[in-house]
């Protein structure tokens, strides 16, 4: 035996084990066909290259990964707001506060656990057992025992255990869609290809966690483990970072930006207080104190986190399910979509599209394996005589064909099901045609039954049936490639008869339908009589066959995915198409779902031939990538994010989860797609529909509205709150509202109205904005704006009442009181101003769309009343009885409020359009 292979060399040997011949393979591998390897060198090579397993990832340990998600500015300000809460004795504020904070460090913990779990997905893709010859005899060992060099048996129904180097095979086919994204099972055949050529175009080999749905074969192990092309993706996606969200950065911003304000404003307060009041060192700390409490929004994590949640809520009844909250704001940021053709923009059902029957062209409609459709040619649609001359076609779809369309029995009237197949979808898709033409299965299989079959092979790309009908008469059907079909036949039949056949017209036909984006299929038909009951390849050979029909099938687009496409592409959001399929098969599939006004179509070949920065500009107007793997993806996706576009990717495979995890928003598949790319994603498609991800971004776009008006609700009044203080220090008055009545408003209000903004539904014409620049803070300068003439408001307001009740009753506990409540009332009048960002409150949906808000003003009332008039809560709070006539002039108060900022609004959009419109 050669014992010059090393793992160091199999890398290479592998790459171009599909460019050499089965001789040269066995000769490298130093193998014979007859014996396979002898134990003794099984063992060596074991001791090689190591077992037929992906390495498990090096993983956190679990102490360190919940420690890490405290790392963050906000966290950090939570925790100073909780400790300073339970210096001043507030046990239950104090205890809200870090019960927040350890709930959002859990829901950290907790996803990126599961982010660990998709290379586990992958690992599991693994075969457990594989049919070897060693010793020249055959056996079953477990598929980590494999090695470079073993002869390995394949039949249908067995998962690819390592790397192949198919030798020999018949009617040898593989379902390779999870690592190639190929929506066919693809015939192999054992002639080496090129030495560039496409993972998907490598007939000859077959690759590791693949699925065999046909056939058998004989062939020889290349590469195991990390070697393999999904140990490599497994690599791939282990290399990945997850990039953090728009909302993420822009809350780690905003949080530093706040805690600076904070600190800053506490230590003048407390020098001023100092050094030019002569208030006692003791005395300003506790000033200090209130007004870092006053100024930190300790309940807006929590709002955030439930806001997220709530987002998540209508998601899943919208058929999209998120792993990671994060990801439901991100969605509304995105400006690039990049889908995955098959299941998402198409249905990944066969279905014929094209009939070709001499010089007439037939289009068919229905989707999917339902018998409902019809005809129609040059757009008029044919009427039922006229379908009638196709029964003769239909028959040969239904006779010379081994799949079935089943309809679930337990259907009931009017419920939509999807009918099941057993069979080759093609095959499928011929007998839903012969459906619609109106012949029924069960009968025609009846009347004609079959006396004998040659089935499909590869080699002779042809299926031919014999069949009799009950009077004696026979007639053989044979389907397939079109240019082998050709060869057979003598006449083509038209809708009037028989007439010669016209093979350049045919092929011309064929490259037209092949233009696009169909697989060509041709039917024909040879007459016989009773005394005929065998078929061999020397009837079929001998010819003389009629063409009966050129059938076009293809996975046609899903038609709601057009209408969602035109939505999205109206909302800014460009679509790009990545796909393992062939490029004229996606091109066509692009047009049709009208993608962009001008499709650009790069492959595979032609990434590899760019450096990072030609991708860069080239993905800018490229919408179709076709012939692509996983390093093509995942390259693709970080070209986009570095011209600065916020990325959603969709697919199913393994060769998707790389780009996935690398994607701001990576959605899987739910029905089809693999563990691996749904560990790897932070969304799901319940329904793998590309409609549900355009309902999640509008959800997510609502969602980020509503975070950004929680924002805009809480910050007046902590900012109101931080300045009555400011204020009543620099004019050397009394504190106007407490510490602890501060924690009191900052708790009942974020717990009542700021949360009821978490369920606001979508403002009109969301789905008509531009996405939000990627580099946009998350408050813009019309939003501080706002916030700090509302915080002015507020806090005239609350200073007013206390002054003008301080002078008119000279008791300082009844004064705060009517501080506390004009920021509490005002708070409550405020809340219908934010509600509407692009729009006015003095509406029937202004005023009474949300009525979670109404139920929050009618929670909040009552409460505030009993802080204000209850004994225990004026003992705890220092509150005291109020007139009816103070609580008339706080509500006036709060009426006048919101006019003015309803005011504001009017002429900051005016303000705005005049900006926008040409001089």
């Amino acid at each position: 035996m050669d014992d010059s292979v090393s793992p160091k060399t199999a890398p290479t040997f592998h790459a171009q084990a599909h460019a050499q011949s089965t001789a040269e393979v066995l000769e490298q591998l130093d193998v014979s066909t007859h014996n396979g390897l002898a134990t003794a060198e099984v063992e060596l090579r074991q001791a090689q290259w190591g077992p037929n397993t992906l390495p498990e990832a090096r993983k956190t340990p679990a102490l360190v990964r919940f420690l890490r998600q405290f790392h963050n500015v906000l966290i950090y300000v939570l925790l100073v707001a909780g400790g300073i809460t339970l210096a001043l004795g507030h046990w239950v504020d104090s205890g809200v506060i870090f019960g927040v904070t350890l709930i959002n460090a859990f829901i950290g913990f907790i996803q990126e656990g599961k982010a660990e779990e998709a290379l586990n997905s992958i690992r599991n893709l693994l075969s457990p057992k594989a049919q070897v010859l060693r010793d020249g005899q055959r056996a079953s060992v477990d598929s980590r025992a494999l090695v470079p060099g073993d002869i390995v048996f394949l039949t249908a129904g067995d998962k690819v255990p390592a790397d192949l180097r198919l030798l020999h095979a018949h009617n040898l086919q593989i379902d390779e869609s999870a690592l190639t994204g190929e929506s066919l099972p693809v015939e192999k055949q054992l002639a080496p290809v090129s030495a560039s050529a496409a993972l998907a175009d490598r007939r000859c080999m077959a690759y590791s966690g693949t699925l065999v749905t046909a056939g058998q074969a004989t062939a020889l192990v290349v590469a195991t483990g990390v070697q393999t092309e999904i140990g490599r993706i497994g690599q791939l996606l282990a290399q990945v970072k997850t990039l953090t969200t728009p909302l993420t950065k822009k809350m780690a911003r905003f949080s530093q930006w706040l805690t600076w304000i904070i600190l800053i404003a506490s230590s003048f307060t407390f020098a001023f207080g100092i050094y030019v009041r002569d208030y006692s060192v003791a005395e300003m700390f506790l000033v200090a104190v209130g007004l870092a409490v006053a100024a930190i929004p300790e309940g807006l994590p929590a709002i955030v986190t439930i806001t997220l949640a709530i987002g998540v809520q209508r998601m899943a009844k919208r058929q999209a399910i998120i792993r990671h909250l994060p990801a439901v704001e991100a969605l509304g940021s995105v400006t690039v979509i990049c889908s995955d053709k098959t299941g998402t923009l198409t249905r990944n059902e066969m279905t014929v599209q094209r009939v070709l029957i001499a010089h007439h062209e037939f289009d068919v409609s229905g989707e999917g394996y339902s018998p409902h459709g019809g005809f129609s040619e040059a757009g008029q649609e044919i009427a039922h005589a006229g379908i009638v001359r196709l029964e003769p076609l239909a028959r040969a779809c239904l006779l010379c064909n081994d799949a079935s369309i089943i309809t679930p029995a337990d259907a009931l009237p009017g419920q939509k099901t999807a009918p099941e197949i057993t069979g080759t979808p093609t095959e499928a898709a011929l007998i839903a045609l012969a459906m619609k033409v109106g012949l029924v299965p069960s009968f025609e299989r009846e009347a004609w039954p079959r006396a004998d079959v040659i089935p499909f092979d590869s080699q002779h790309k042809f299926m031919a049936s014999l069949h009799h009908d009950h009077q004696g008469q026979g007639v053989i059907y044979i389907k397939g490639a079109p240019e082998k079909i050709i060869t057979l036949c003598q006449t083509e039949l038209t809708l009037e008869g028989p007439r010669p056949l016209d093979p350049e017209h045919l092929h011309q036909l064929i490259a037209k339908v092949a233009a696009e984006g169909m697989r060509v299929l041709a039917i024909a038909c040879l007459a016989t009589d009773a005394s005929k009951t065998a078929l061999t390849f020397a009837d079929i050979e001998q010819g003389g066959f009629t063409l009966m029909a050129l059938l076009g099938l293809s996975d046609p687009p899903r038609s709601e995915a057009i209408d969602a496409i035109a939505r999205c592409r109206s909302a800014g959001i460009r679509i790009k198409m990545i796909t393992g399929d062939h490029l004229g098969t996606a091109l066509a599939i692009g047009r049709k779902l009208a993608l962009d006004d001008r499709i650009e179509a790069m492959q595979g070949k032609d990434i590899d031939l760019l450096d990072d920065q030609g991708l860069k500009a080239a993905v800018k107007d490229t919408v179709v990538f076709a012939r692509t793997t996983p390093e093509h993806k995942l390259r693709l996706v970080t070209a986009l994010q570095a011209n600065g576009e916020v990325v959603t990717m969709t697919g199913d495979g393994v060769n998707d989860a790389p780009a996935l995890r690398r994607a701001d928003v990576g959605v899987a598949m739910g029905c089809k797609g693999t563990e691996a790319a749904k560990e790897a994603a932070k969304m799901v498609l319940a329904d793998d529909n590309f409609v549900s991800i355009s309902a999640a971004v509008e959800e997510g776009r609502t969602v980020y509205d509503n975070i950004r008006k929680s924002i805009l609700f809480v910050l007046p009044t902590n900012f109101a709150e931080a300045g009555v203080i400011l204020i009543a220090i620099l004019a050397g008055l009394a504190l106007p509202v407490t510490p602890v009545q501060i924690l009191w408003v900052n708790m009942i209000t974020a717990v009542t109205l700021a949360l009821a903004l978490a369920f606001e539904k979508g403002e009109p014409h969301l789905m008509t904005r531009p996405p939000r620049p990627p580099a946009a803070p998350l408050m813009n300068r019309r939003l501080i704006g706002q916030t700090l003439s509302v915080a002015g408001l507020l806090a005239i307001g609350v200073l007013g009442f206390f002054l003008w009740d301080l002078q008119r009753n000279d008791n300082l506990d009844h004064a705060r009181t009517m501080a506390v409540n004009a920021l509490v009332v005002g708070e409550m009048f405020y809340l219908f101003n934010v509600r509407r960002s692009h729009g006015r409150i003095l509406s029937r949906e202004g005023l009474l769309g949300n009525r979670v808000a109404l139920l929050a003003v009618a929670i909040l009332l009552p409460i505030q009343i009993a802080f204000t008039h209850w004994g225990q809560a004026q003992a705890l709070f220092g509150t005291t009885d109020i007139s009816l006539a103070s609580w008339g002039k706080i509500f006036v108060f709060g009426l006048v409020l919101a006019i003015l900022i309803e005011i504001g609004k009017g002429l900051a959009r005016r303000s705005a359009r005049a900006l926008v419109q040409p001089a």
